[in-house]
């Protein structure tokens, strides 16, 4: 099993370190940024690139996704989420290696082309592929097979974000759904070397420039308050989402649907650059406190919109850097008004808070998401006392909200994005 590991581990890091590096070529080429003294994050190219560049690209976003998801539905074996072949109890279903790459290439290229969904899911499927492999190739008995695939879709999640932590996290809480000794020591053995690998490519890097964060009392109160209503909000996004997701188009109208709205995606990021991409661009603008909370209010609504209409048309990606984004606007705005007649806090922090609670609570993942709000930051672990305090009041007015009214329960299709859980 050690071996399993340490191979699963490895492989999951090399696989991510080149989905990382094909990625960033494909948007600098797309958008002309990354030369020496020029624009070097996504939102910083987008907004330097001209109007017609980006609704080039956000055009060819369209045909390959149309084109690309149907061929893959047309003449490609079903695909295999993570949770199928995980398994509850005992080994799951086997992920098709051909289909499954494919599908994980279609995802990075959308998202590198300006895709509003998050390129995370990507990485994992790659990472679940390659330790299935493995599993088979060892001849691992079938409840260690099911353990290997669930660390090889983490440590490419550690692999791609530099989070060993999270990604221990996610395998433990997401996919296991367990804290045994066995599959915590291979969570965090395999954790750690997928994170470890990309290290000699990539740096040893965080994903978002921070400035000082203080813990004040104004900052703890606002968490008391502010939790509820982002929990609330996570529970009509989480709505909203899978309404849009269990009639995601399939067949030719897939096609149809991503040549309207990915262009229509490019029209809109001429006057806000903010709305291509995951959200990793707005979020950094979020921490640093550079959106006010009008062009915030206004990038939320406009985030929605287009995340569901990738999923409408049937687009694939993830939604864990969107909703990390959607909580840090909505705590943006819940600042502005707070600020104007209370006593001032931090906006860059309570968006950090706000992105926290907002990402446990809309992909059912609070510890993950602790994890991961911290490691991309590398914020003090005093952060951890309104993070908790924001994350609980988010999650028991989730709960609360959800008790109201089910939402629909999101249905996996083939070529399409899957369920709102994290475990796809």
């Amino acid at each position: 099993m050690a071996v399993a590991v340490i191979a699963t581990g490895f492989l999951s890091g090399v696989g991510g370190t080149v989905l990382s590096l094909l990625l960033h070529m494909i948007q600098h080429a797309a958008y002309g940024y990354g030369q020496p003294g020029g624009p070097h994050t996504f939102v910083q190219g987008v907004s330097a690139a001209a109007p017609w560049r980006r609704i080039a690209a956000l055009c060819a976003a369209g045909v390959v996704a149309g084109v690309g998801w149907w061929a893959l539905g047309r003449f490609g074996r079903p695909l295999v989420s993570i949770a199928a072949a995980v398994g509850r109890t005992g080994l799951g279903k086997p992920m098709p290696a051909l289909s499954t790459t494919v599908h994980v290439l279609l995802q990075i290229v959308t998202v590198a082309l300006g895709s509003p969904l998050g390129r995370e899911v990507a990485p994992r499927e790659l990472g679940a592929v390659l330790a299935t492999g493995t599993g088979r190739v060892l001849g691992l008995a079938p409840d260690d097979r099911r353990i290997i695939i669930a660390c090889g879709a983490g440590a490419g999640l550690s692999a791609v974000y530099n989070v060993p932590l999270g990604g221990a996290l996610f395998i433990l809480e997401v996919l296991l759904g367990t804290v045994g000794q066995r599959a915590v020591l291979c969570a965090v053995g395999a954790s750690a070397i997928g994170a470890f690998v990309p290290w000699a490519v990539l740096g040893n890097l965080h994903q978002y420039d921070i400035g000082p964060m203080v813990v004040t009392a104004p900052v703890v109160l606002w968490a008391l308050c502010a939790g509820p209503v982002i929990g609330m909000g996570a529970q009509m996004a989480r709505r909203l989402m899978a309404v849009v997701q269990n009639r995601a188009a399939r067949g030719g109208a897939r096609i149809a649907w991503c040549l309207v709205v990915f262009p229509l995606l490019g029209v809109l990021s001429c006057f806000y650059p903010q709305l291509p991409g995951n959200g990793r661009g707005p979020m950094q603008l979020a921490l640093s406190a550079q959106l006010g909370t009008q062009l915030a209010a206004t990038v939320l609504v406009l985030k929605v919109v287009v995340i569901m209409g990738a999923l409408r048309a049937g687009a694939a990606g993830g939604l864990l850097t969107p909703s990390l984004t959607m909580g840090a606007l909505l705590a943006t705005v819940l600042a502005g008004g707070w600020n104007a007649c209370l006593p001032m806090v931090d906006v860059g922090t309570v968006a950090l808070l706000g992105g926290i609670a907002f990402l446990g609570t809309f992909m059912s993942m609070p510890l993950t998401a602790l994890a991961l709000g911290l490691e991309f930051t590398h914020v003090g672990h005093d952060m951890w006392i309104p993070a908790f305090l924001t994350l609980s009041g988010a999650l028991l007015a989730f709960r609360v909200c959800a008790t109201m009214g089910q939402p629909p329960a999101a249905q996996t299709r083939p070529g399409a994005p899957g369920s709102m859980s994290a475990r796809s």
